[in-house]
């Protein structure tokens, strides 16, 4: 006899597929870190909704854990190397990104951050190649028929997988170098005069200087950091797929880019009907603090809280980074829950508290807060966004110093140079957004214009993934530049073409004139000497 609640499972089920029209097959090629914390929500939304959700992951991931009960269903992908390689990687990858690219300049740390990306390419390429090349996994997946494929495209492979199994394909990503992959991938529109270029750290208002400097950060990007792994990825594709093709043109074919920003983040700039913003998707209403927690917090009084986190990825500083940190902290009215797992600095005050980890969303949502120290995280941003937070500004590397200069431009947050920075400059940069009320005020506007949207960002990216299995893709909001060469969408052959046509009528006109003075000029002298 079947149980009521498996009865009450099945009519929820029914409901769900009833609210959505069907309930669809859903494969997904995640990416780890951060990045896993955004993708993960819209999966389990859509389980919610009645799909099947599959997620191809690898056993050494770090923070996609597969042995826990879940909604999800995981397909554990073989590995090409063990998880020690996997996590001297990463240590170097964190070494570096904390100690070494905050010295370093905006050219060099994009050279820097390239480089690494090259040095685990071959990994990356292993680990496509143990999936492609393996022919009963692939069969299986070509069983199932899902229905979509959702992707994370900084692993490159997943459009690869895509394509060879025949599926339409969304993609979820926030960043990528120089927005190559959005602007020749996507086709996407990037006025160099006024949309800047990622890591570029400028804003959409820029001297003439800037400008040049937009340029020259665009052609440094784009033909010369990133073509030094693509090579390799458009050989593997070509060979995957038996026919010469490229990177570029399998990520191209995504029906759907959801990117995770929003106008209370974005600068205005031109986009294509197939991207959509979903900016602060993960954000939610703050939740009740540990009893512990929340009695250091009431315990601040009037003076209220600051929350500092360098993120996931950075789990300690050097101990005189760390000591000078301490030591500004220590020197302001407020108290401090500090994400820290280093050793503790001997300047540490007694208002500041260290954590392995803090329940990030809920402090910023909390009445208490007053300011939230940052390295500049699209997470940790959209949060202080959702709460109406201003913040202080200490980006280390990647797409970190583009987005502590949109909250700049914006009103909303200070910047501070970790790699040069004294404990004064923080002090200072904290009682500025602390006590200047233009930041705060700022702050909560973007925080009304994020909440001031017809449907709500994690709505709107399930929405879009539906929409692609429901109609077996989105042609139709995909632009014809993608079947343009690059000559053709810049219209070179065109301009050629009356170039051409000019400097052959200019020809024909001179020829014309030089042909009527030599023979009516001559006829005109010898009349004239008769």
């Amino acid at each position: 006899m079947v149980s009521k609640k498996w009865i009450s499972a099945i009519v929820l089920l029914q409901l769900c597929c009833a609210s959505c029209g069907f309930c669809g097959k859903v494969l997904v090629w995640p990416c780890d870190m951060s990045h896993w914390l955004n993708m993960r929500i819209i999966l389990e939304k859509l389980t919610e909704r009645g799909h099947e959700v599959t997620v191809l992951v690898s056993p050494e991931s770090f923070i996609i854990d597969y042995s826990k009960s879940s909604t999800l269903k995981f397909e554990v992908i073989s590995m090409p190397y063990n998880k020690e390689e996997a996590e001297e990687n990463l240590n170097a990858f964190l070494d570096m990104a904390a100690n070494v690219m905050p010295t370093l300049s905006q050219w060099q740390s994009a050279i820097k951050l390239q480089e690494f990306f090259v040095q685990i390419t071959g990994k990356l390429k292993l680990i496509c190649e143990s999936v492609v090349y393996n022919n009963s996994f692939m069969k299986k997946l070509q069983e199932t028929n899902y229905d979509v494929m959702v992707i994370d495209p900084e692993l490159p492979c997943g459009e690869l997988i895509a394509e060879l199994l025949k599926v339409p394909f969304v993609y979820t990503l926030k960043f990528s170098i120089g927005d190559t992959v959005q602007q020749y991938c996507g086709k996407l529109p990037t006025p160099l005069s006024y949309v800047p270029v990622s890591m570029a750290g400028l804003t959409d208002r820029m001297t003439f200087l800037q400008r040049v400097k937009n340029i020259m950060f665009s052609i440094f990007i784009n033909f010369w950091i990133h073509p030094l792994d693509t090579q390799v990825w458009d050989q593997f594709y070509s060979e995957a797929l038996g026919r010469p093709t490229t990177l570029c043109e399998i990520m191209g074919k995504a029906e759907i880019w959801l990117i995770r920003t929003y106008w209370d983040f974005e600068f205005p700039r031109p986009y294509l009907p197939n991207f959509e913003f979903v900016g602060g998707l993960h954000c939610k209403p703050a939740k009740p603090l540990p009893k512990e927690m929340e009695e250091f917090v009431q315990s601040s009084g009037e003076d209220g809280i600051v929350v500092f986190s360098l993120g996931s990825m950075v789990k300690n500083l050097t101990d005189e980074k760390a000591n000078l940190i301490a030591s500004a902290l220590a020197q302001i009215p407020q108290k401090v829950l500090w994400r820290y797992k280093g050793k503790k600095p001997a300047t540490l005050g007694d208002n500041t508290r260290l954590y392995d980890w803090i329940p990030q969303n809920d402090l910023l949502g909390h009445p208490k807060t007053k300011a939230f120290i940052t390295h500049g995280g699209t997470n940790g941003i959209y949060e202080a966004i959702y709460h109406g937070i201003p913040m202080v500004g200490v980006p280390m590397f990647a797409d970190q110093p583009d987005n502590i200069a949109h909250m700049k431009a914006k009103g909303a947050a200070v910047e501070v140079d970790i790699s040069t920075m004294t404990s004064e400059d923080l002090l200072n940069a904290l009682r500025t957004v602390i006590n200047e009320p233009s930041y705060k005020e700022n702050a909560t506007r973007l925080s009304r214009i994020h909440h001031d949207q017809p449907v709500k960002p994690l709505d709107r990216a399930v929405f879009w993934i539906e929409f692609v299995m429901r109609h077996k893709g989105a042609k139709h909001l995909r632009p014809a530049a993608h079947n343009l060469t690059w000559f053709q969408y810049h219209s070179l052959d065109v301009i050629g073409f009356l170039l051409a046509c000019v400097a052959a009528a200019i020809f024909l006109v001179t020829k014309c004139c030089l042909f009527s003075y030599q023979k009516f000029g001559k006829t005109g002298k010898k009349k004239k000497r008769e």
